[in-house]
């Protein structure tokens, strides 16, 4: 899988990406951040403002700054995590716009009996919008209008915003061009994960412009290559428990043996995700039950190979 990391995130300043869209990026570079997390200003004299990204005020006043002398009607966001949405309230409370998108925060499953979410402070739980958008609905701008797209996979409520009238996404954390997105249970779900990357394969944009790093053109044979991958990835775990049981730590030293360690957490949060999946498909079992320290086994029934996506 090829990404692109060529970015330049000039900070504190807005840089116009497509016709009637700037795009500024947070200094909240990290390991799962890129080099920020990139805000959009929609418009040119009555603005959206999308993902205003963490709490941070040196940001909200590059926003500001990129908007002096017009007016943000609204600050939309795609999803709750910590570097994409606190920035929404420091914004409301300089301009009163309304909040609008994704949901309060929650996980994409209950939790299992003594189970601890590993990513439980990166999710903003602070976060009430004055108005959820669903699926298909749209928002009526004053410059232009933007349909909802319901993209859980990452995040249980993330949502991609599609331009009314242009083949232009923002694809928010769902596809990147520099990196993979995160999906890790119970925050994330790879069923709902991959059943967004086909939803998105059968719409028409075909340039992105996602929550971190550059600006993703001709979208849609990369998003095409994001679904190779990951099944790429779930057979090799198949592979793997073919030749005999095994523990996440023992197919991520199998599967990641070229990354560095440090990462290895995060890789197990993957792997786990895919057997989370694959379980729910009745592919494996997991002993004594779905978490990330038991034991995984192929499941050899009949009716185990009856779910099995194309390629």
């Amino acid at each position: 899988m090829k990404h692109d990391r060529d970015f330049e995130p000039n900070y504190g300043d807005a840089t116009e990406v497509v016709p009637g869209i700037r795009r500024l990026t947070a200094d909240n570079s990290g390991p799962f951040t890129f080099y920020g997390t990139n805000t959009y200003l929609l418009g040119t004299r009555r603005l959206v403002c999308v993902d205003p990204g963490p709490a941070s005020p040196a940001h909200i006043d590059a926003i500001l700054r990129a908007a002096a002398g017009a007016t943000i009607e609204a600050i939309l966001v795609s999803h709750t995590h910590v570097d994409h949405s606190p920035g929404a309230r420091l914004l409301k409370a300089q301009t009163g716009a309304p909040i609008v998108g994704c949901g309060p925060h929650r996980p994409a499953r209950a939790l299992a009996r003594n189970e601890v979410n590993p990513l439980d402070a990166s999710g903003d739980k602070d976060h009430v919008p004055d108005r959820m958008l669903a699926d298909g609905e749209l928002l009526e701008a004053p410059e232009l209008a933007l349909e909802t797209v319901a993209t859980p996979g990452h995040t249980a409520n993330h949502l991609c915003f599609a331009v009314c009238g242009a083949p232009v996404l923002l694809s928010a954390d769902h596809v990147m061009g520099w990196s993979t997105s995160v999906v890790a249970p119970p925050d994330g779900s790879m069923r709902d994960y991959m059943a967004s990357i086909d939803k998105l394969l059968g719409r028409t944009e075909h340039t992105y412009l996602p929550g971190h790093g550059g600006i993703i053109h001709d979208a849609l044979p990369y998003v095409r290559n994001l679904r190779r991958h990951r099944l790429a990835r779930e057979s090799a775990i198949l592979a793997q428990l073919d030749q005999r049981e095994k523990s996440i730590p023992e197919l991520v030293g199998a599967l990641y043996a070229e990354i560095d360690p440090a990462l290895h957490p995060a890789a197990a949060m993957s792997v786990f995700a895919h057997l989370e999946d694959l379980a729910e498909r009745k592919r494996v079992i997991a002993q004594p039950g779905l978490a990330l320290d038991a034991t995984y086994r192929l499941e050899r029934s009949v009716e185990s190979d009856q779910d099995v996506r194309p390629d």
